[in-house]
């Protein structure tokens, strides 16, 4: 009966249960906590100065005893009256006052595991790649068999050993593994030097069976493995010679004087302690990634076979009902419905395969499940993935008309049209969405991605229509602001006053406060960002002095301007200060008030050459550049300094002489109508006139009936003009006139149409007499003969 543990060591000298680990679990998961293991057992700062030693064999066999003896450690060690699996996983322990860590390996050929050899394997790999003495427990009654010494499950580790650490054992050639037989209950029968013999020769002709790597195929056993090979007696019916070889054998693991010594330099892995951790966890990683190690029993083999054939059978039956739906989603067609037929596939594909499949090995069962989901998930992908993308197109087509019928009707609001279109648009994505996922435990179902790429379309499409409408109100408003400065700008060129400018600029600011007012009004509906908005402005105000300009220069253009100087030079030269025509007299300052017009129009051209007003404070500052130039076109691009200059100077040049062509030609206009009034009828013609005249006169003065004649004509003209009665009464007396003159024309008409009818009367008659002097012929038609 043993002991109870006392300061972590029992009566036998070994160390406690606290001070093992168990690195690799039975379900095949490394242990985090390795590195503080070392630590606590003052391993992990020695450097080089350690040494790994493992044991492999097959269940039930002795390994935890043989290790515990050995090493002083406490492994569990088989109920001999249960003969059942002790050592699950693989253990590790430091070895008793020895820098020694001792692993002990899950036996082989259990019946727990049946035909689950795959721990078995990795286990044997891991052990065999991370020790420098690997110590092989095998029966005596075991040297010779195949299975029974582990011959097939050590081809398999070999061979694989080879193919993932021999690249690296071949470049160092004195590092090597040692692998030390230990032959159990050996009775003597058989020498040990023959069964040593037996063994090596079973371990060369396993290692020249190897599927080699081509670069390693002339590698040799001894490149890679020393052999070592040690009995022991029964350890019940020979208890004392048992324990006396096993101290023999623990003195050659201890004492590092010996000939026989088992931790040569040539097997450390030369690894520092304090990376053991990390080395053991990545060659657990490399083993268990192996796809060579994983060997298919006999059952799994079956289960592969059957559940390969019910997964084909459910998968062809799966496809039948998917092949029709995949031309419509090709040419583009959102089908109504579709999620509901993919889940409805799946499911029945699925409950097939369960159906059938459930009843072999679980694991290949679940496995094979796995990859029949992966394939039915990767048909109904597609057609996820278009119906998404049809989904997608179809709710933006949706979206763009929604918005173009707002649009249409008066007095909308531009943000609340897109807001509920956007707003359609996703939810309708969103449901037609949702209803095509097949299942949502599986991130290839995620609609999120195009979900967000249709967030972006509208998202471009409603920035563009924005753009587009607010070019449209830019354009409306600019018009509006050409009709507003339209009038006032050309009455004010025309008037051509000194403050000229001042007028027209204080006009053009006014009306630019005003459609600026108007702009951002409109633009609270249009959502715009502040930016926009100032871009916009600035647009705005580049356009609105273009449209002054172009106003100006259809204003000012040289018949235009010519015209104007023509009508300032005569309002001043033929009109007085009055207003009142001025009649020329050969005494008046032609000249002068020649000169004076002339000069008063000359000093226009320079005024009308340069906006430049007399208030500084009016001067209109060039507008910025906008930042975007989406809302403008390359005509739009001007100089604002030089769009001040209205005239250069060999153009107001060219005015003036041509101006001075048109006044000299009024100039000389004035000085012939003062020739004309110069040559009048001479005074002595009027004395001549009274002469000659002088008995008519006298005749009507001394008449007393044409005196009162003209008496009266005299008071009836003096009363008519009084009253005003002139007009109407020259007017009356055209149309008694006019009156006068058509009855006499309709007199004159019968007059001389009155003769023509007589005559045509008269012949008449005579031919009707005529006729009346002939007589009638007789009933027989013949006239009698007289």
């Amino acid at each position: 009966m043993s002991k109870p543990a006392v300061n972590g060591h029992d009566a036998n000298g070994h160390t406690g249960r606290s001070d093992r680990i168990q690195i690799i679990n039975d379900e095949k998961q490394f242990t985090p906590d390795l590195n503080a293991q070392l630590e606590e057992w003052a391993l992990r700062d020695v450097g080089f100065n350690y040494n790994i030693v493992s044991v492999f064999g097959s269940q039930s066999t002795g390994k935890s005893t043989l290790l515990n003896r050995l090493f002083g450690t406490n492994f569990d060690v088989m109920d001999e009256t249960k003969r059942q699996q002790t050592t699950k996983g693989i253990w590790m322990c430091r070895g008793q006052d020895m820098s020694v860590m001792v692993m002990d390996v899950e036996g082989t050929d259990g019946r727990e595991r049946g035909e689950d050899q795959d721990f078995e394997r990795k286990s044997a790999l891991f052990s065999l790649a991370s020790s420098e003495v690997l110590i092989v427990n095998v029966w005596e009654h075991q040297v010779g068999l195949y299975q029974g010494a582990n011959m097939g499950l050590l081809k398999t580790v070999f061979e694989v050993n080879l193919g993932l650490f021999g690249k690296k054992s071949a470049d160092s050639s004195n590092q090597r593994t040692l692998l030390l037989f230990v032959i159990r209950d050996h009775i003597g029968t058989t020498p040990l030097a023959n069964l040593q013999a037996t063994l090596t020769a079973d371990l060369q002709r396993i290692w020249d069976s190897l599927s080699k790597p081509e670069e390693l195929a002339n590698c040799k056993l001894e490149d890679y493995f020393d052999l070592a090979f040690t009995a022991l007696p029964h350890k019940i019916l020979a208890a004392d010679k048992f324990e006396e070889e096993v101290r023999r054998l623990r003195g050659r693991f201890v004492e590092k004087g010996r000939d026989d010594f088992l931790f040569k330099p040539a097997y450390h892995k030369r690894i520092p302690a304090d990376g053991v951790a990390f080395y053991m966890e990545n060659i657990w990683e490399q083993v268990q990634t192996n796809k060579d190690l994983d060997l298919p029993t006999q059952q799994e083999l079956l289960a592969q076979f059957r559940c390969d054939e019910i997964s084909a059978g459910a998968l062809a039956e799966f496809n039948e009902q998917a092949k029709p739906q995949k031309r419509p989603i090709e040419a583009g067609k959102v089908i109504d419905g579709l999620g509901g037929m993919m889940r409805s596939w799946r499911a029945q594909a699925l409950a097939r395969y369960d159906r059938d499949a459930s009843r072999y090995h679980q694991g290949v069962y679940k496995r094979k499940r796995a990859d029949l989901i992966a394939t039915l998930d990767s048909t109904l992908s597609p057609l996820f993935v278009g119906q998404l993308k049809n989904l997608h197109k179809s709710c933006l087509v949706a979206y763009k008309k929604e918005i173009m019928e707002g649009l249409r009707r008066e007095n909308y609001n531009f943000a609340d049209v897109v807001g509920k279109a956007r707003g359609q648009c996703e939810a309708n994505f969103t449901q037609g969405a949702k209803e095509a996922v097949v299942s949502e435990e599986e991130a290839t179902w995620n609609w999120e991605e195009e979900l967000g790429l249709l967030k972006e379309e509208v998202r471009n499409v409603a920035d563009q229509l924005r753009k587009d409408e607010t070019k449209k109100m830019v354009n409306a408003i600019e018009r509006n602001f050409k009709k507003q400065i339209a009038e006032p700008v050309e009455l004010l060129l025309t008037r051509a006053e000194p403050n000229m400018w001042d007028e027209i600029l204080r006009t053009f600011q006014i009306s630019l406060i005003k459609v600026e007012n108007g702009y951002l009004t409109k633009a609270k509906s249009f959502d715009c960002t502040d930016e926009e908005n100032n871009n916009a402005l600035a647009i705005l105000r580049k356009r609105a002095w273009l449209a002054l300009r172009a106003k100006i220069d259809e204003q000012t253009a040289d018949t235009v301007i010519l015209g104007k100087l023509r009508a300032y030079f005569e309002e001043r030269f033929r009109y007085d200060e009055h207003g009142v025509p001025r009649v020329w007299r050969p005494d008046d300052d032609i000249d002068g008030a020649f000169k004076k017009a002339r000069d008063q129009t000359l000093e226009l051209i320079p005024l009308y050459s340069k906006i430049e007003p007399v208030d500084p404070a009016l001067a209109y500052k060039p507008p910025p550049e906008p930042v975007s130039t989406e809302l403008t076109s390359p005509e739009e691009d001007f100089d604002f300094e030089a769009s001040l200059t209205v005239y250069s100077e060999s153009k107001a040049l060219d005015l003036t002489n041509r101006f001075r062509r048109d006044a000299d030609a009024y100039y000389v206009e004035a000085k012939r109508s003062t020739v004309s009034s110069i040559a009048q009828v001479p005074y002595w013609m009027y004395g001549v006139l009274v002469v000659l005249g002088w008995n008519e006169a006298m005749m009507v003065l001394f008449n007393p009936f044409y005196f009162a004649m003209v008496l009266i004509l005299l008071a009836g003209s003096y009363i008519t003009i009084q009253l005003g009665m002139l007009g109407p009464l020259l007017q009356v007396t055209g149309t008694v006139g006019r009156e006068i003159r058509r009855q006499a024309e309709n007199k004159l008409r019968e007059h001389f149409s009155e003769p023509l009818q007589a005559q045509a009367a008269r012949a008449q008659r005579g031919l009707e007499n005529d006729e009346s002097d002939i007589e009638p012929l007789p009933k027989n038609g013949t006239r009698p003969i007289m």
